[in-house]
């Protein structure tokens, strides 16, 4: 064989010998059967890898048939973004969890390296564009799909499988928790999906600022539910040694503005969970509850807030053995024809596309039932002003776990709002509000009212007089609703008196 004499030769021959070889192969895959062509890959690919040395890992974006975004996924961005972002030329900036803080990462198409324990490795964000999709499925558009690229040498793969993957895991997950925007859900309902692919919640940041430092409630109540909390935040192993899912039910009731909704505020600040603020109106029937159950995220809160008022899930179930008269099957037959009429003129008045079909046998199944488990660290939470009212397999224990009673505003609560809302721990009018307090019933919100500064003249003693004046006037109120209703009884028995007996009656 000759060898060429000068570069230009060189380059000429092996111009023509990659020239020759693009034309071969586009004969082949012109003439060839498809299963040779298959063939013929297959066979390349084993010769390539044989004499390859390097073995590359790939971790997608999106996995399962409901494209659901893998935690691996994110982890792997979040590792990049701290580890390897310093040596990368082309960068994404994010705003971190506070909204001043600004999160770099890696680029598409950017390479970057990284070392563990002597083992040279590559990333690269890489994204294909997605597959044809048939003609009957064009209405929605398609979205590419980005993948990370992991490279390493062959002799490195018992060190890149079975450390560096776990300490990519285990640092990236640490990452999230420490950059985590805490969010707050709703669903939409479902006609109102314009695609497929998108997700049936629809979030904002999660910025309420209570805590159980500032909320109105006694000491004791304090100290009992955050220890519940934090037990349950940490007993994973606990729940997998007993065999039932990783969440837990809280029913809260009691007269409005006793601070439900900041109880739950308090408590996805507690323990730094996402809110789903659930809006069973707004779900169509059992299917689709189960759908968003699905799409929650771990370390999260479901909340369903006053629940009596959602759909007809608070009638009391009749007893076994107990039967209706003609006249009550009568009244609920008329009462549920005027229901329905009404709900469908609400309906055609509102535009909606059907009502809610989900049925108390579905709630359940979504509370405790075998799609509970999905995911893991949750709570569900109820609310209600009129907690009889609720069915008992609802809120029975194993379901709502815990009963919380927020109910009027004591004095200790009340000392609370005090140095909240006025920075003040004592005061000579203290004494009178407490036995005002101990006589009146007024919930935290009326107390907050009148703790509230109105104007810059509204120093800590004219909030005080407000507050007194208030609880003088439920004072007086109330005497006067007792004075009524004792009137009324004393005029009852007046009258039970003079009513003649039934002897008297025949004699008359």
């Amino acid at each position: 064989m000759v060898l060429p004499a000068t570069m230009a030769e060189l380059w000429t021959t092996v111009g023509s010998t990659v020239a020759s070889f693009m034309f071969i192969m586009a004969i082949i895959r012109q003439y060839c059967p498809y299963e040779i062509q298959r063939l013929l890959e297959k066979l390349t690919h084993q010769i390539t890898s044989f004499f390859y040395p390097y073995i590359g890992i790939s971790i997608h974006e999106f996995s399962g048939d409901r494209l659901k975004r893998s935690d691996f996924y994110a982890n792997v961005e979040a590792y990049l973004s701290s580890n390897t972002a310093k040596s990368a030329k082309r960068l994404k900036a994010e705003v971190g969890k506070d909204c001043s803080n600004i999160v770099l990462s890696m680029d598409e198409f950017e390479r970057v390296t990284d070392e563990y324990r002597g083992a040279k490795v590559w990333w690269v964000l890489t994204k294909t564009a997605a597959p044809p999709r048939p003609l009957s499925m064009s209405y929605y558009p398609e979205q590419e799909r980005r993948f990370y690229k992991l490279s390493f040498h062959k002799r490195y793969r018992e060190t890149v499988t079975e450390s560096y993957l776990g300490h990519v895991m285990k640092e990236g997950k640490e990452i999230r928790v420490k950059n985590r925007q805490r969010k707050l859900y709703t669903n939409s309902p479902g006609y109102k999906w314009p695609s497929y692919k998108q997700t049936m919640w629809s979030h904002i940041v999660f910025e309420h600022p209570a805590t159980f430092e500032t909320m109105a409630l006694e000491g004791k109540k304090k100290r009992e539910i955050i220890e519940d909390l934090m037990t349950f935040s940490k007993s994973k192993e606990f729940y997998e040694r007993i065999g039932k899912a990783w969440k837990r039910g809280y029913l809260l009731y009691g007269p409005p503005g006793t601070g439900k909704s900041t109880m739950i505020a308090a408590m996805a600040n507690l323990l730094s969970y996402d809110v789903y603020d659930l809006e069973l109106t707004a779900v169509k029937d059992n299917t689709e509850l189960r759908k968003l159950l699905i799409e929650t995220t771990s370390k999260s809160m479901i909340v369903i807030e006053d629940i009596d008022c959602s759909l007809d899930l608070t009638g009391q179930r009749k007893k076994k053995g107990e039967k209706f008269s003609k006249e009550d099957k009568k009244m609920n037959d008329d009462e549920f024809s005027n229901k329905e009429r009404k709900e469908a003129k609400e309906e055609g008045s509102n535009g909606n596309h059907g009502s809610s079909k989900v049925t108390l046998s579905g709630l359940l199944n979504f509370i405790d039932g075998l799609w509970s488990a999905c995911g893991g660290e949750r709570l569900i939470v109820f609310t209600t002003n009129y907690v009889e009212k609720l069915d008992p397999a609802l809120i029975r224990r194993g379901r709502m776990d815990k009963h919380i009673e927020l109910s009027y505003c004591t004095f200790e609560g009340f000392k609370v709002l005090g140095k909240n809302y006025l920075g003040i721990e004592s005061h000579q009018m203290f004494d009178k509000i407490e036995n005002l307090m101990g006589e009146v019933k007024i919930t935290p919100a009326d107390v907050a009212e009148n703790l509230m500064p109105k104007s810059p003249m509204d120093d800590p003693e004219r909030c005080l007089s407000n507050l007194i004046r208030a609880l003088e006037e439920a004072k007086e109120e109330t005497a006067a609703v007792e004075g009524a209703a004792e009137e009324a009884k004393r005029s009852a028995e007046e009258e039970n008196e003079i009513e003649p007996t039934k002897e008297e009656a025949v004699s008359l």
